[in-house]
């Protein structure tokens, strides 16, 4: 963060100063909400939560070296008082933003957020320094603390936008207005929230509708060609539009996609300015539109396009539980991506499993997917059919009513007999693989971040040798 005088920051967020003894003293350090992160020179801004309130770690905060605390009442040492703590972050953000006039791109869409945004820091970091987002902190709260870590080295700012409902992005992108705006997809996710797929490309939408005109220099709304209702936002903005996907009109485009055998996707990259060839350490197709997108942004802001694709071919996970693959010692290949689910990434994890466990067992550990709505029953069941149809060789619902679906649905596809199994929770379903597994098997374990399938992954990815020590290797 730039240093800011606690006067400047109680001006900022119109906020009063409360046992501030030298208002001229300057915040230099982070500014976190964990009072087990504070590091010297940090602001604390303190929430009040469900299970704990920060207030009551307000002086434990500051002897711990922050300099002051925001705060919605006093606290007996140094604080700014506002009304309102997630809206005085916002304020901040947005003053910092501005007075370093960083590159800022901003994303959404329905599936990949995270994986496209780690692509993308990862492109631009080959340019100069980059801020991101770090894992999935793409709300009210998560992108103004992304923000407040640039500082007057940063080049480049990176930001994952989410939505729950209308509004939520156009105010976001208020806080960080980006110069450069990315949609991904409109798919399933939260559509039990919205109300169906085109209320949520009206949402996804106000991205592209907060970018600065086109020009030199201006603004730039990178759509997805392959999606129709991502492509008809072009309509709803004043910015460059910049087209990324497999369709041969699109600005920056894939041709001779395929799969290695481990499930990794292989391409040409084509942009306007030249191609190259790619092979990504990422597993399953649906990284191809990733890799556009991130490519569309890199070429945008200068990268050349074999550059382009030596860093897409080099790009790792960069967050945790997405498609996080560890191989045992044994040979059994575990997936992690647990974080969450809809119904577009799971047919994708589905479809990367089949391709990475093509001659080998394969076993689909699936839990609810959230927020769906009234098309809850017939996505679960959908999954199920397609894990049929997919060749799985067994999978294994786990949960409640969700994976009753899931269960049922494979099992009313009518080629499976004991290949699809449901249990009731993810310590029996840890019982059950323990004791089936074989060496060479490849397991997916993905569900909605709620059902905790995490716990899953991680019971089976440390196994331990004859002489007790863990015996996993991560690649």
């Amino acid at each position: 963060m730039i240093p800011l005088s606690l006067a400047e920051i109680a001006a900022v967020v119109d906020g009063q100063q409360s046992d501030i003894p030298d208002p001229d003293a300057h915040v230099s350090g982070p500014v976190v909400i964990d009072s087990r992160e504070v590091a010297e020179g940090s602001l604390f801004a303190a929430f009040a939560g469900e299970r704990a309130d920060g207030h009551d770690f307000a002086r434990s905060a500051v002897e711990a070296g922050a300099v002051a605390v925001l705060a919605t009442r006093p606290v007996g040492v140094p604080a700014v008082i506002v009304d309102d703590v997630t809206r005085a972050l916002g304020a901040l953000a947005r003053h910092v933003v501005e007075r370093l006039g960083t590159q800022v791109v901003a994303l959404t869409g329905s599936a990949g957020k995270t994986s496209t945004k780690d692509l993308i820091a990862q492109l631009l970091e080959r340019l100069g320094p980059t801020v991101w987002t770090p894992g999935s902190l793409n709300n009210e709260i998560g992108l103004p603390l992304t923000a407040l870590r640039a500082d007057a080295e940063s080049r480049h700012l990176v930001l994952e936008m989410g939505a729950r409902g209308k509004n939520h992005i156009r105010y976001l992108a208020q806080l960080t207005p980006p110069r450069i705006g990315v949609v991904l997809n409109v798919g399933s996710a939260h559509i039990g929230e919205f109300g169906g797929r085109e209320q949520i490309a009206e949402a996804k939408g106000e991205l592209v509708e907060s970018l600065p005109l086109a020009g030199d220099g201006g603004g730039v709304a990178v759509l997805n060609a392959d999606d129709a209702l991502v492509r008809a936002m072009s309509s709803r903005t004043e910015a460059r539009v910049l087209l990324f996907g497999e369709a041969p009109e699109a600005d920056v485009r894939a041709e001779n996609v395929r799969l290695t055998e481990r499930g990794q996707p292989t391409f040409t990259l084509h942009t306007p300015t030249g191609c190259g060839d790619v092979t990504m350490r990422l597993y399953g197709e649906h990284h191809v539109s990733n890799a556009l997108a991130a490519a569309a942004v890199a070429h945008e802001l200068g990268m050349p396009a074999g550059d382009i694709a030596t860093a897409l071919s080099a790009a790792s996970t960069l967050s945790r539980w997405r498609m996080e693959v560890t191989e045992r010692a044994d040979g059994v290949t575990v997936v992690n991506d647990a974080y969450n689910a809809n119904p577009e990434s799971t047919r994708a994890a589905l479809r990367a499993l089949a391709a990475m466990g093509q001659g080998k067992r394969t076993w689909a550990v699936l839990g609810a997917m959230a927020e769906l709505g009234d098309e809850s029953l017939a996505e679960h069941d959908a999954v199920g059919r397609l894990a049929v149809r997919l060749n799985v060789s067994k999978l294994v619902a786990v949960g409640g009513q969700e994976a009753v679906w899931l269960d049922m649905g494979a099992k009313n596809e009518g080629s499976w007999g004991e290949e699809s199994v449901h249990v009731s929770d993810a310590e029996a379903a840890v019982e059950l693989l323990r004791s089936e597994l074989r060496p060479g098997d490849v397991v997916l374990v993905k569900a909605s971040r709620s059902v905790g399938l995490e716990r899953v992954a991680d019971a089976l990815t440390e196994p331990v040798d004859n002489e007790g020590e863990v015996a996993a290797r991560w690649v």
